[in-house]
């Protein structure tokens, strides 16, 4: 039987007058300002993490309405605290869990109506507030603090009104190691508004699971970019297809023009509609849009003004929100609660929603399919694959999917393995069942979708991120009617470790400044502990001084071999080639890998790719009999990114991509052009010398989410050699190609390119331009920055994609 933990009813419904957001304050004078506490006004200077702490404490400490709290640990030990403001009756632990108790039975299809519709009268909705989550956009902490402040002191009109029916929870910073270094990634160099849907991180993992304890219907990410103005919803197109009507409806048409009406007000300019869009699921708006139904919203100001103008900005859009959720979260938690019951709906139909066009008029060039899914599967019988299995299993568990296992064998009539043909199938007993008809319907087709459909080439992040592909587990759908004999699946326990290793590895970061050459070395040290392998790191300098010989194999991450080259020295260069020979293994990623061909150390060649395809999983190929086969099966999906396109003799081909004709072939994702990689190399194996060269030509541990190919990985530092002979010949010396990686990529036909030359020429900007098909392609230095750190990147590209059929794609790092 469902039944709602007691809670105190929210008050009837009076009529007032109109309260006015920014009506000038009264405050309950025992409530401590900053300056009581720290020494100083908030916006007089940015608060580091600590006083963050400090601050947050002591109003908690002295307001009945405020209750604190710490939901996760960093990287280096700091909490993230955060507060929950409220009338006292439902900020004390017992009333806190009953809020989340009962919004989530109104999560939760199966609720009885009768009851839902009581919770929906009775129960205070959950509007978050956070902030820094990149540690150098840092007024998202103190404007976080001082709204925490405000709810908890104000006695006017305003902060009654907003909490008359709802809690408000305040994480003033979701990234303190970031914060302190001042570094938009954390310290260990993952950027955090990127790890959501893996939770590979402490800071997101803690992050989640308490809005899973208190699951918002608004979530307000607080961050900083290089360029004029205030952004705040509506965002740009492309926006993922299947998110709930409801949330995108409060963000486009409730909260958007009420904050365009305060910003219009007090004449701060800003913009809407361009450059941040609602369609990578690892976002602070599109999760919390897609796997709560929450209305989860960007706000972003110029990180060049001054602290005083970054709050003050910063608070009127938070404040604006937070005073319109307040006017009737009683209709917004009806809705919050129907969207779950039309998801559940859609769910036991079959039905996809459609890509949209929600902001600019345009074409749809890759509509959702019409096909019915009713059904997805993940197959367990294959041993080598069951720890992914196991993961991507825990992974929805954690976001409350409803997973089931096969107690006998189901036959399906319309099975479609992830890109291969429809055909009848058995699956045994066993199988994962994870049905579309739950309120989750959702976050399950963000999470296990075979393609994401963008509807357009413009790219904010990458553009696949499907779960089982990542995890390289085999698994399909269906749009039958199935009544499957089967059984909750038990929650899910994270992978067992596997056993430790001796083996040093060393890891050469070739730039510190470079974001795609931090987070690719920051990816790979999480992972390779995690693995529980032994490493270390080595400076230019120290290989330059012989310090591989204490190491096994050396690893070098995504980076530019031209710096590597200069930072090694014609010192480094000799002692690294000498090494290799001497029966050291050199392992490449990406650009990582170009070093080897800088030195003779391999047959391999590369070209820069003619495609446009910015962050893609396409379909590889193991050859027979190579040690990086291990665990791995005939095939894995590789996360493509603009990378370089390598060829290499057969017998130093342990993985490639499927040739013209081969079924194997598939890509999920955008990819124009991509059939310039058919029966290339994605892998190079050889020996050489003694020793051994293993060069991925894509980050196989990309983000630390791509499992099924990091097993390549794992058995170039743990497996065996190839079986083959030394190379003999090495490819000549090539003339360095300019990479992409961490560059913009803005592709146009040939009509177009000297109005882009213009746009770039015009901010002075730094440029590779190369012919890339039937297209033109400029690569865009950012000095290592990604888009939204740099001044002018984001309008350039918005000018860009302006050009309209004339544009190919464009991709912003």
């Amino acid at each position: 039987m469902v039944t709602a933990l007691p809670l105190v009813a929210a008050p009837a419904a009076q009529a007032e007058p109109a309260c006015d957001a920014f009506t000038p304050p009264t405050v309950d004078t025992g409530v401590p300002t900053a300056r009581d506490v720290l020494g100083f006004d908030l916006g007089q200077r940015e608060v580091t993490a600590a006083e963050a702490d400090t601050y947050l404490h002591a109003v908690s400490d002295a307001s009945p309405n405020v209750v604190d709290g710490q939901l996760a640990t960093s990287t280096q030990g700091r909490p993230l605290d955060y507060a929950v403001v409220g009338q006292p009756k439902w900020t004390n632990p017992a009333a806190l869990k009953a809020i989340g108790h009962n919004l989530n039975l109104l999560r939760d299809p199966e609720t009885p109506e009768p009851l839902a519709q009581q919770l929906v009268r009775d129960t205070p909705s959950v509007l978050w507030v956070a902030g820094n989550v990149h540690g150098d956009e840092e007024s998202g902490t103190d404007v976080s603090l001082r709204v925490l402040y405000e709810l908890a002191a104000r006695t006017d009109c305003t902060a009654p009104s907003i909490l008359d029916d709802a809690i408000v929870v305040v994480l003033p910073t979701q990234n303190p190691d970031g914060h302190e270094a001042d570094t938009r990634q954390s310290a260990a160099g993952f950027d955090l508004n990127r790890d959501w849907f893996a939770r590979t991180q402490p800071e997101t993992d803690g992050k989640l699971d308490k809005l899973r304890e208190l699951p918002p219907q608004l979530y307000v990410d607080s961050h900083e970019m290089g360029s004029d103005d205030y952004f705040f919803p509506p965002n740009a197109d492309p926006v993922y297809h299947d998110i709930g009507e409801a949330p995108l409806n409060w963000v486009y048409g409730l909260y958007g023009p009420a904050m365009q009406r305060s910003f219009d007000r007090f004449g701060i300019p800003y913009f809407n509609g361009s450059s941040y869009d609602l369609m990578y699921m690892g976002y602070g708006d599109t999760v919390p849009l897609t796997g709560f139904n929450a209305a989860g919203m960007t706000f972003e100001k110029n990180n060049a003004d001054p602290i005083a103008d970054r709050v003050r900005e910063q608070y009127t859009a938070i404040w604006t929100t937070l005073m319109t959720a307040g006017a009737q979260n009683a209709q917004l938690r009806e809705q919050w609660r129907a969207e779950h019951v039309e998801a559940q709906r859609q769910g036991q139909r079959g039905e996809l929603e459609p890509n949209e066009l929600r902001w600019q008029d345009g074409e749809i060039t890759n509509p959702v399919p019409d096909i019915a899914v009713k059904h997805y599967f993940l197959r367990t019988d294959d041993p080598a694959k069951a720890e992914g299995v196991q993961r991507l299993a825990r992974r929805l568990q954690r976001m409350d999917v409803d997973v089931h296992r096969l107690a006998a064998p189901l036959t399906v009539p319309d099975y479609t393995p992830y890109g291969r043909p429809q055909g009848e199938t058995t699956l045994p007993a066993g199988t994962l069942w994870v049905p579309m008809a739950q309120g989750q319907k959702h976050w399950v087709q963000a999470m296990l979708n075979e393609s994401s459909y963008v509807p357009f080439p413009y790219f904010y992040d990458v553009t696949a991120w499907s779960g089982p592909l990542l995890e390289n587990v085999d698994g399909g759908r269906s749009g039958a009617d199935l009544h499957p004999a089967a059984a909750p699946l038990p929650p899910q326990p994270e992978p067992a470790p596997p056993a430790p290793r001796g083996e040093r590895t060393a890891v050469y970061q070739i730039s510190a400044t470079d974001s795609s050459s931090v987070e690719s070395a920051g990816w790979l040290r999480h992972w390779l502990g995690e693995q529980r392998l032994d490493f270390g790191d080595l400076t230019a300098r120290q290989i330059a001084d012989g310090a591989l010989e204490g190491y096994r194999t050396l690893v070098i991450p995504n980076g530019s071999d031209e710096e590597a080259a200069q930072a090694l020295g014609p010192l480094g260069q000799a002692a690294l080639a000498d090494w290799v020979r001497g029966g050291g293994t050199l392992i490449g990623l990406r650009d990582g890998s170009r070093l080897a061909t800088r030195l003779g150390l391999t047959s391999a060649t590369y070209a820069e790719p003619t495609s446009d395809i910015p962050g893609a999983l396409i379909r590889t190929e193991t050859t027979p009999g190579s040690p990086l086969a291990e665990g791995v099966g005939d095939t894995a999906w590789a996360m493509y990114e603009y990378d370089a396109v390598w060829s290499a003799p057969p017998e130093a081909s342990a993985v490639r991509f499927p040739a013209a004709g081969d079924p194997d072939w598939y890509v999920s994702g955008f990819a124009s052009g991509a059939e310039e990689l058919q029966g290339k190399t994605a892998v190079v194996d050889e020996n050489v010398g003694s020793g051994r060269v293993v060069l991925f030509g894509f980050d196989p541990n990309y983000r630390a989410f791509t499992n099924g190919t990091a097993r390549f990985l794992r058995t170039a530092l743990t497996g065996p050699e190839p079986a083959t002979a030394a190379t003999t010949r090495v490819a000549p010396h090539q003339v360095p190609a300019p990479s992409a990686a961490g560059r913009m990529v803005l592709t146009v036909h040939p009509d177009a390119a000297e109005r882009v030359r213009a746009l770039l020429g015009a901010r002075s900007a730094a440029f590779d331009e190369v012919r890339a098909g039937d297209g033109v392609r400029f690569l865009v230095d950012l000095g290592g920055r990604g888009a939204d750190e740099h001044p002018w990147a984001r309008s350039v590209a918005d000018q860009v994609a302006a050009l309209g059929r004339s544009v190919v794609a464009i991709r912003l790092p």
